[in-house]
């Protein structure tokens, strides 16, 4: 099947990071989304979760982005830290073959170490509305030379009043500075945000399609308060999840459901906004590597963060609002691949339920409990002493031929990037095109080798000098 992204204009960089990620056929936002960003125009879309928009606008981005440029080129504004990190994990990843740096800019982390990061050569930055203000304030972050801005889950943003910072950012980037705004919904207050700051848009409306509503069975069984946790255990052992986002209403409900499972040897994450930051991303990371099989979850600590084929939802909480029931279940059933979302309703949720009903125009079947037979049982069990899959992490396949070098030296004996990378290209055989990304830390620096050239690199550096001195050099671990 020929590789559909070869229609757009794209360098060759681009297009074989998206080869290596596996992009073979645009989604359909990205087919409306990727020509008028490229194109060079303002574009406001409305798409429903899982629909692929990260990459609609990454692509003209990272296209876009010239690498000489010190400066960051673009900004990229997420509700969420998790959320950050993703996106700026998936814009590297796809400007990957570019040399393109992409920092993430987030609260809970010690700002000085993102001003050092920053004072590199830094090309699109992602961040929170919050963290990227401290950094505009203390002029850390200097937005002169941004020609495109991103406000991603605007209605998140709304959600959580980060509207105020937006719009303090928007009036901060350049006049001719390209603006794109995605959204799951179209409120009047977003509506707003765009007349006053996003003018002469290109509006994309995409909608579920009734072959992704399809893909979802949905499951409603009544229970009692006191009987709710046994009945969430039947439904599990009478389904057995391979991979199950399981939603709370409250942080705390999140923690006690955590608690129940662990003590009865059921292996999970848990994810809310109390947990300090290194945690929420290392729990985001052993879910997404399939490193246990169920991640309990809070709806602002898990709304946009994007996990591959989860079999599962359940709705131990039923969702106070209409529209969270479609996010939380549309995690489920997505790239053409089926999905169960179950959900557990108390009499006093019985209102909330006729509204979702209402909302997603079809009628919501409720169901006595299952109770999981002898041979369901064991079979639940048996699972839970298998170790899951650890699958490989996105972008692997674009680390071929890539070494990651650290060299002993960093900002304090005053190593600068352009002495590592002028010791490189002194080399027989190297050219300025062999390296990839350069960090440069406090006492330590990395740099990137590419094109299998890793073990040359190395070995020369033994006994040749970087800025006067030889230096201690060794493989380490690629960043992904």
């Amino acid at each position: 099947m020929k590789n559909e992204f070869y229609n757009y204009e794209l360098s060759e960089e681009i297009l074989e990071a998206l080869e290596g990620l596996g992009y073979k056929q645009p989604t359909a936002i990205q087919r409306e989304v990727i020509p008028p960003m490229l194109a060079g125009r303002n574009v406001v879309a409305k798409a429903p979760t899982g629909s692929g928009k990260t990459a609609a606008f990454a692509i003209p981005i990272c296209e876009n982005i010239q690498w000489e440029e010190n400066a960051p080129q673009a900004l990229v504004l997420e509700p969420t830290r998790e959320l950050a990190v993703q996106v700026s994990e998936e814009m590297f990843q796809i400007g990957r073959k570019k040399r393109l740096k992409v920092p993430a800019v987030f609260g809970g982390f010690p700002i000085d170490k993102q001003i050092q990061t920053l004072r590199q050569k830094s090309h699109i930055v992602a961040g929170t509305p919050g963290r990227v203000m401290d950094h505009l304030r203390r002029e850390s972050l200097k937005l002169s030379k941004v020609q495109w801005l991103v406000i991603d889950e605007a209605d998140l943003m709304l959600d959580m009043g980060f509207i105020d910072e937006v719009k303090q950012i928007l009036s901060l980037v350049p006049a001719d500075c390209r603006m794109s705004l995605f959204s799951a919904t179209l409120r009047p207050e977003i509506q707003e945000l765009v007349d006053e700051f996003i003018p002469n848009t290109t509006l994309v409306l995409q909608e579920a399609t009734e072959e992704q509503a399809a893909a979802i069975t949905e499951k409603i069984y009544v229970t009692d308060q006191e009987k709710k946790y046994d009945t969430f255990l039947s439904v599990l052992k009478d389904e057995n999840p391979k991979s199950c986002m399981i939603f709370c209403g409250t942080r705390q409900m999140t923690n006690v459901l955590f608690q129940k499972l662990r003590r009865q040897r059921i292996f999970c994450g848990m994810l809310h906004g109390d947990l300090e930051q290194r945690e929420r991303l290392k729990t985001v990371d052993a879910f997404r590597r399939g490193g246990f099989r169920f991640l309990i979850a809070t709806d602002v600590a898990a709304r946009g963060i994007d996990f591959e084929e989860i079999s599962h939802v359940v709705n131990y909480d039923f969702p106070a609002g209409k529209e969270t029931y479609v996010h939380r279940i549309g995690r489920t059933g997505r790239n053409g691949k089926r999905g169960t979302a179950v959900s557990l309703v108390t009499e006093q949720e019985r209102r909330m339920l006729a509204q979702v009903e209402k909302y997603v125009g079809r009628e919501l079947i409720c169901m006595e409990p299952p109770a999981a037979g002898e041979e369901k049982e064991k079979a639940f069990w048996k699972s839970q002493r298998i170790k899951a899959e650890v699958k490989p992490k996105k972008g692997e396949s674009l680390n071929k031929g890539i070494t990651r070098l650290s060299i002993g030296g960093g900002r304090k004996s005053k190593m600068r990037a352009g002495d590592i990378v002028g010791t490189i290209c002194s080399i027989d055989g190297m050219q300025a095109s062999d390296i990839g990304i350069v960090d440069i830390r406090d006492s330590i620096s990395y740099v990137e080798v590419l094109n299998q050239k890793g073990d040359h690199v190395i070995k020369c550096l033994q006994t040749k000098p970087i800025k006067g001195k030889v230096r201690k050099v060794r493989k380490t671990r690629l960043n992904l």
